[in-house]
């Protein structure tokens, strides 16, 4: 058992089984709404997602329902992508003919965060923030990004309002419109606890999900 103020409990399907729908308590939402209620994509845009950790996969899995024409996923693993010797932004600006409609930062760094803006294109492109970045860090890039027509925006909690969306989001899992299984990569129990953040320091997980009783 456990106590809880109550603005912060949202009545569920009681048929939803609860070891895979207590991801939509924060990564998997703030995902899908950073692109359906903050950035608002729309069909036929290019998008750029800067960390591919679960947060980063569920913009991808949002984009691609609102009809994405590309997707481009940056990471900073070695392991995942070969490294380039310019800056990124500059290598998406080139892959897209002048840039992105659409990126999103999904891991807290802030040079990352000015890279996903600077990948934007002129006029138009708008960029998300999602990561929480380190207490007393700052973000920065040249003026000129913005006055030339960039939009930087944040978001929390994708934008949901979690006691009357968060069961929708649930019958929208429970009908198969939003995946969450695939994110679940590790089932341990609550002993394990410390192998559960050893294995998300070392990358090696996107969501584990713990047993209390076991």
């Amino acid at each position: 058992y456990t106590v809880v103020h109550d603005v912060s409990v949202a009545k569920i399907d009681p048929q939803a089984p609860l070891d895979k729908v207590c991801l939509l308590g924060c990564g998997v939402p703030t995902g899908l709404g950073a692109v359906w209620n903050t950035a608002k994509v729309e069909p036929g845009a290019i998008v750029a997602i800067f960390g591919l950790g679960t947060v980063g996969l569920a913009v991808a899995e949002g984009a691609k329902s609102a009809g994405a024409s590309r997707i481009i996923g940056v990471d900073i693993d070695s392991k995942k992508f070969d490294d380039y010797d310019k800056p990124i932004q500059q290598v998406l600006v080139d892959l897209t003919d002048g840039g992105v409609d659409y990126s999103f930062e999904c891991i807290g760094n802030v040079s990352v965060m000015r890279a996903a803006l600077e990948c934007c294109h002129k006029g138009w492109g708008t960029s998300v923030i999602i990561g929480v970045a380190a207490s007393g860090q700052e973000i920065s890039t040249r003026p000129f990004q913005l006055v030339t027509g960039r939009v930087w925006k944040g978001t929390a909690f994708g934008g949901f309002k979690s006691r009357s969306q968060v069961p929708w989001l649930v019958d929208k899992y429970m009908k198969k419109e939003i995946k969450i299984d695939e994110y679940i990569t590790h089932n341990l129990t609550l002993g394990d606890i410390n192998k559960a953040f050893d294995l998300m320091h070392e990358g090696g997980c996107l969501r584990c999900v713990l047993k209390m009783n076991e």
